[in-house]
């Protein structure tokens, strides 16, 4: 009976600090990017971890691309600083609300409207068989970030969130990224159809198009 509790005490002995040591730490980007592996290196103005897909490999973060990094016995430590000789203006409170609204913007806010109108007019352009037809669709989207950005109270993770200006920021900040990617996407793979389509359909348009202008048969 005491070899078999000694036997027990001695495997949760050896495993306590196995487990410890498995504990990642949760990396909290400026950019509202969490990243979960056990940092393993924070010398020369980095963080240094195992790439949580290719554990070959490290990924370093410098200093002024973290917020925060929890760690897994449990402490952490703020990267983030208010400075406004390097404009960084928010408080640290204020960037954490910054950060929930790009947290919350690049999961919640679709931008399926701005792909679709750069679709279209990348369509148009291409359509036209014109050498300039790219300035439409990528016109727009250079544009795209203009508009006010519509938040939605289903997206938001926290409904305090909306109260506090630097998270509505954060969430456009997001938005109006997310509206540029969809975009660039739309707006290519439109114009690259309304080309198929000119080539496709050329010889059937009731113009040709020479030298810049239309001409009419």
């Amino acid at each position: 009976m005491k070899k078999s509790f000694l036997f027990i005490l001695t495997l949760i002995y050896f495993a306590l600090p196995l487990s410890s040591q498995q504990k990642k730490d949760t990396l909290i980007l400026m950019n509202g990017n969490v990243v979960v592996e056990r940092v393993i290196d924070t010398l020369l103005g980095a963080v240094t971890i195992y790439h949580p897909t290719k554990p070959q490999k490290k990924i370093h973060y410098e200093y002024d691309d973290l917020y925060v990094i929890l760690y897994g016995n449990g402490n952490k430590r703020y990267y983030y600083r208010q400075d406004t000789l390097r404009y960084q203006w928010f408080t640290r409170d204020e960037m954490h609300f910054f950060i929930k609204g790009e947290q919350d913007g690049r999961k919640g806010f679709k931008a399926n409207g701005a792909m679709i109108g750069a679709g279209l007019f990348g369509f148009i352009g291409g359509a036209t068989g014109s050498f300039f037809a790219p300035i439409l669709p990528y016109g727009y989207m250079a544009l795209s970030g203009a508009p006010k950005v519509r938040i939605r109270h289903s997206t938001i993770s926290n409904p305090n969130y909306i109260d506090h200006d630097p998270y509505i920021l954060g969430y456009e900040r997001s938005a109006r990224y997310k509206r540029k990617l969809k975009s660039l996407l739309g707006g290519t793979v439109g114009l690259l159809a309304g080309y198929a389509f000119y080539f496709a359909l050329k010889d059937f348009y009731p113009t040709d198009y020479k030298n810049g202008k239309f001409t009419f048969n």
